[in-house]
């Protein structure tokens, strides 16, 4: 009774939150196009590319095998997700959604002529800044460059009778906030960099001194400080602003909380209800306290076919890693491979006792590693347009530790990327056909394992020394490098070990081994670094750690000859001569980066990192450039949402929920602004 009343009530409010957009939007202008689609073998994937970038669609295997309940359930949380969507713009850059305002209005009213080279090019660059939810590339953090004037923006502005003035135009064509996220070296990181999440004027000793003076009420169970607000200075004097009801970002967080009440009110059983009003309670107060207890809830919560990631999360966008960027990804269970992976999470006590980390490292009980492949049902913010394939959570040590994580892989996501098409790029950059037909036969499920070791096994490993602080404090600015590092060296060590066909997972470990290492290494020295434009240092965590790892390895081995640089045709290749041996290097490796980690020696990790992860080789660079230019597929990928359409009768009851395919990317975005535009232009 008490769940049929929740319904009722449900269904009723959800009548009012149909008319309750931030702006006008007509009934036939709801939803973007919508295309028909046929049988999978025939899905379109691909939706269009432009720049260096392409934009894909994914679909949602088994909607239909789920309840209506269960779908109710899936599209309030996309709702509650979509809401927050303005929150992540305004977290990357002070002027985003000014920026955006303004060129959308001029993008959906200019009368002028379309097909010149100058619009065009005006289109490509407010694209751009959708694919990126800003004018900051969303990988390299660079500032993205229009190719047209400030004339001509300034024409088509006045066209369109739109206003954009002061810095936030003048930033389009000048040389500020060039970088989104600035970690180099002997800088102050946090007042060279572009990121909202820190007001003008504060620096690096502000934010060390204003944390310094706070303590947790249980240092053992140290609460995340700093994640949930921005830091300002005001008349000299340092302050946070929460993002909570009535508080930073209030309006959309209200909005937010709408939708999880709805959730709530259809949650699966017992803890996930829990764990939502949990939620709920967090945004309302901004409390961190309730952010642990909501994870911990979370955490536990492991039964039903749906899941979600919500709120503000990650911090590889503080330059710091404070601060959590708002995300959220809706997930149904995908059934038959979450039973087969699930391996992993059952045998992870046995890959910590067999890791190469010293004994007083390891984890003597790897507790709770919640391992599913799911199927993605929305996204927002931080995970959209661009998306990562597998995520393991809560962050908090502390928790990871005492109660578990859960990890998950996107596999409908994963299966997007491997049906949109090749681009030939791996036959041009392998050392020779044996390497060719490895990574044909084994690469896709060497990356899976990869994925999946790295987020069950790999975070979930190792442990900090008694008294050693929280990873943000000691390792600072390196934190979020040496932590993807280390756990991809976790999935690395593995990747090439006989347990993997022990447990079934494999049907040739050591095929997938070879495959899997020859890919890493490829990809660590050359082929990520198609992402940058010559001259340019690493900036981004991940692709800083791919090249550390794979750059320490190639330089360790070189007395042995375990990977040998070859120039052939002008042309250069790393082929790997001796699997056992790089094997053992990337255990050395990983002993020595939980060490790190567990003793939070800076010293060591700002020398492992500096030395091999920002520097690029400029003659490679070149040669990888050059060799990729016959290539058309863009070198980064993004997806457009599927739309969950409701049918509502006359009562406002949702009787069925239907999954549509949006047209085209413009026509998404474009519905985005309009109908979850929440937050004013300044914040």
């Amino acid at each position: 009774m008490k769940l049929l009343l929740k319904i009722a009530l449900c269904s009723v409010v959800l009548s009012q939150f149909f008319w309750s957009c931030k702006k006008e939007i007509n009934s036939n202008d709801a939803y973007p196009d919508f295309i028909d689609v046929g049988l999978e073998e025939s899905f379109p994937f691909m939706v269009e590319q432009f720049s260096d970038l392409k934009v894909l669609r994914y679909q949602i295997p088994g909607w239909e095998n789920l309840t209506l309940k269960e779908q109710k359930l899936v599209y309030f949380l996309t709702q509650a997700g979509l809401s927050g969507r303005d929150i992540m713009w305004d977290q990357n850059y002070r002027h985003n959604l000014t920026i955006r305002t303004a060129l959308e209005h001029v993008y959906t009213t200019f009368k002028g002529d379309k097909s010149t080279s100058n619009w065009i090019a005006f289109e490509v660059f407010l694209k751009r800044i959708w694919f990126s939810n800003g004018i900051h590339h969303h990988y390299s953090n660079a500032k993205m460059v229009p190719n047209f004037s400030s004339d001509y923006l300034v024409s088509i502005l006045d066209a369109t009778s739109t206003t954009l003035k002061g810095e936030a135009f003048e930033v389009l064509f000048n040389n500020k906030d060039l970088k989104k996220v600035n970690q180099a070296k002997d800088t102050d990181n946090v007042a060279e960099s572009a990121v909202n999440f820190y007001g003008l004027g504060v620096t690096n000793l502000d934010v060390e001194a204003f944390y310094s003076k706070i303590q947790s009420p249980n240092p053992e169970k140290p609460l995340s400080h700093g994640l949930n607000s921005q830091l300002v200075k005001v008349d000299g004097q340092i302050l946070e602003r929460v993002y909570k009801s009535g508080g930073l970002y209030g309006t959309a967080i209200d909005e937010i909380v709408k939708w999880l009440e709805l959730a709530k009110g259809v949650a699966e059983n017992e803890p996930q209800e829990n764990a939502l009003a949990l939620l709920i309670k967090y945004y309302n107060t901004g409390d961190l306290q309730t952010w642990d207890d909501y994870n911990v809830a979370w955490t536990a919560a492991t039964e039903g076919n749906i899941d979600y990631i919500n709120s503000f999360i990650e911090v590889y966008n503080d330059p710091l890693g404070y601060r959590g960027s708002y995300e959220t990804i809706v997930q149904i269970k995908d059934f038959d491979m979450s039973e087969r992976m699930a391996v992993l999470s059952q045998n992870a006590q046995w890959f910590e006792d067999n890791s190469p980390l010293f004994p007083e490292h390891k984890k003597k009980n790897v507790v709770g590693v919640s391992y599913k492949t799911v199927n993605v049902a929305g996204e927002a913010g931080d995970a959209s347009p661009t998306t990562p394939i597998g995520v393991n959570l809560p962050n908090a040590n502390w928790i990871r530790a005492s109660v578990g994580s859960k990890s998950v892989s996107l596999g409908n996501i994963t299966n997007a990327y491997n049906n949109s098409g090749s681009s030939g790029r791996l036959k041009e950059f392998v050392h020779d056909q044996k390497e060719y037909e490895l990574e044909k036969m084994y690469g896709k499920i060497g990356d899976k394992l990869h994925t999946a070791l790295h987020e069950v096994v790999g975070h979930a490993s190792g442990q900090l020394n008694p008294g050693v602080g929280e990873t943000k404090e000691t390792l600072k600015n390196y934190a979020s490098t040496l932590e993807e590092g280390r756990a991809d060296l976790v999935g690395l060590y593995y990747l090439y070990n006989p347990k993997l066909q022990e447990l079934g997972l494999v049907s040739d470990w050591m095929g997938v081994g070879m495959a899997a290492y020859d890919g890493y290494i490829r990809n660590g020295l050359m082929t990520q670094l198609i992402r940058l434009n010559l001259g340019d240092d690493l900036e981004e965590a991940h692709m800083r750690n791919r090249q550390w790892v794979s750059a320490w390895v190639y330089e360790k081995g070189l007395k042995d000859n375990v990977i040998e640089k070859v120039i052939r045709d002008g042309k250069t290749y790393f082929n790997i001569t001796n699997y056992n041996k790089l094997h053992n290097l990337f255990g050395e490796l990983l002993r020595e980066t939980q060490r790190i980690k567990s003793e939070g020696d800076f010293d060591a990790v700002q020398a492992l990192v500096e030395d091999y992860g920002v520097k690029v080789d400029q003659a490679i660079h070149v040669d990888v450039l050059k060799r990729n230019k016959q290539f058309k597929s863009a070198p980064y990928g993004g997806f457009v949402n599927p739309v969950l359409v409701p049918q509502i009768d006359s009562e406002g009851i949702i009787t069925s929920i239907e999954v549509k395919y949006v047209k085209s990317f413009v026509g998404q975005m474009l519905n985005y602004s309009a109908k979850y535009g929440f937050l004013p232009e300044v914040n």
